[in-house]
């Protein structure tokens, strides 16, 4: 896909961060490790819309086990990055959890409240094992610290869209990751 054909809008997208091959890499790298420390295991993948559905789509494809999966969704008090609002659940599961295995799958984690808000919120339907896999982890951000068993790119502190990322619900379209300035 061109990235010219995304120049029109609220910004000018910068140059590939991520192709579109370096992610499909990763990810059947992620759903290779994932099948093997959960085989024989009852796995249940849970995602946080909306940003995270392009990953967890392709790695559900790469998972090699049986794996059931759910999403939650939650909403953020607080319209910028920079603001540390109060998160709050908006759809809970419809899976049940209890003695199964969880696996949360988010697209991008920077300071780490609101993955520890849903880890935290996970474990009240009593998994048998919890743990956290990441596509981009921008960890220079970080204020709370969260375990992370998988994680796909280390990244800067860029401003990044595509595969899932937006700026104003733009641009998650994008089969690869781009830096992004805003205007």
């Amino acid at each position: 896909m061109d990235r010219t054909s995304f120049t029109a809008g609220p910004g000018e997208i910068g140059p590939v961060f991520l192709s579109e091959e370096q992610i499909q890499q990763r990810v059947a790298q992620l759903g290779a490790e994932i099948s093997r420390d959960y085989a024989g295991k009852d796995l249940v993948v849970i995602g946080v819309l909306r940003g995270v559905l392009f990953f967890m789509a392709d790695l559900l494809r790469a998972i090699s086990i049986p794996a059931a999966f759910d999403v939650l969704a939650i909403a953020r008090y607080g319209p910028t990055e920079q603001t540390q609002g109060v998160v709050r659940l908006t759809k809970d599961l419809n899976e049940p959890l209890r003695g199964r295995h969880a696996l949360l799958v988010e697209d991008i984690i920077d300071t780490g409240l609101t993955t520890h808000f849903i880890m935290r919120t996970l474990r009240l339907h009593e998994p048998a094992s919890l743990k956290a896999c990441v596509l981009l982890d921008r960890n220079r951000r970080r204020i709370i610290n969260v375990d992370l068993a998988y994680v796909g790119f280390e990244i800067p502190d860029y401003y990044l869209v595509g595969y899932g990322l937006d700026f104003r619900e733009q641009y998650r379209n994008l089969p690869y990751v781009a830096k992004f300035e805003p205007d």
